[in-house]
């Protein structure tokens, strides 16, 4: 096993619950191999209060976490990206930036919760349900040999985790 610390980018288009929740289970579940980032095409500036208490239900915390442009991530002096996964169908059809280092990427959309109608609870159970989708996923990530892997492979792997 190497010693690699993986650079995970989840991109949304207002990065204010998806790519935000994704960002936040990752750096929980992902110990020191993986570093989750969340970004938006256009952020809202917000996270929505219901993707933090869903998070919170989940006992996964996420200080510091802030919505923000995808543009932060396409610099010269931003992190190197090992993976970009879209989380939402609409970022999905967006031009990406062109990101520094060419980091594997995959489509893992999950419908938007803040969508959701009805009252606070039922909306709840709503975020709730795209946190436990989009945890799936993210530990049938950290559950493939990634280090064993050929690019061919492991892009094969995180494509078809993003169809679960």
């Amino acid at each position: 096993m190497s010693d690699k610390t993986y650079r995970v980018l989840f991109v949304c288009t207002g990065n204010s619950a998806r790519s935000i929740m994704a960002e936040a289970l990752l750096n929980h579940a992902g110990g020191r191999r993986f570093v989750g980032y969340s970004a938006g095409s256009q952020p809202k500036g917000s996270i929505d209060p219901l993707a933090l208490r869903a998070l919170q239900h989940l006992k996964v915390p996420a200080e510091g976490a802030r919505s923000k442009s995808w543009g932060e991530f396409a610099t010269a002096d931003a992190p190197l990206l090992d993976f970009v996964f879209t989380v939402c169908d609409k970022a999905a059809g967006e031009v990406c930036p062109v990101w520094p280092g060419q980091p594997m990427t995959a489509q893992w959309g999950v419908p938007d919760p803040v969508a959701a109608e009805g009252a606070d609870e039922q909306r709840l159970r709503v975020f709730i349900d795209t946190a436990v989708t989009l945890k799936r996923r993210i530990d049938l990530m950290l559950a493939l040999p990634i280090d064993t892997l050929d690019r061919l492979s492991l892009q094969r792997e995180v494509q078809q985790i993003g169809r679960q």
